[in-house]
């Protein structure tokens, strides 16, 4: 598990937080070899979903990557907080994604947990069934 400096500076706003995570998550995947394709890749409209990271993975697999962190390991933790409902947005925006392929290729749902500045890298976390 890779490090990950969790205490934001003075000042620093839940979404600049949120996209330092989210920078450490890809960076995190490209040191194994994944490629970035899309980032915050959103639907269109109101009720839609949103990828954090669309990466290129070995073999042309598509993943879609959820990344979660939390200052404290409460709850259950990062992995515990995508809930079912979370898992329906981000298949949904998959989905819809995945319109633009006329073929479309393997994919999988991976989530980056980061507990108290510790990386956690869940392979196939969840399906879309």
């Amino acid at each position: 598990m890779a490090l990950w400096t969790l205490k934001p500076p003075a000042g620093t706003t839940t979404r600049e937080h949120g996209n330092s995570a989210e920078d450490a998550a890809l960076a995190h995947l490209e040191g194994a070899g994944l490629r970035l394709i899309d980032r915050n890749y959103r639907t269109p409209g109101r009720g839609g979903g949103e990828i954090d990271l669309v990466m290129r993975g070995e073999g042309g697999t598509l993943v879609f990557v959820e990344v979660r962190a939390r200052t404290r390991a409460g709850h259950g933790g990062a992995a515990a907080s995508v809930s079912a409902v979370k898992q329906q947005r981000i298949v949904f925006a998959a989905r819809h994604y995945l319109r633009r392929f006329r073929a479309p290729p393997p994919c999988r749902f991976d989530v980056v947990a980061i507990d108290a500045g510790r990386i956690e890298w869940l392979i196939g976390a969840f399906d879309a069934s």
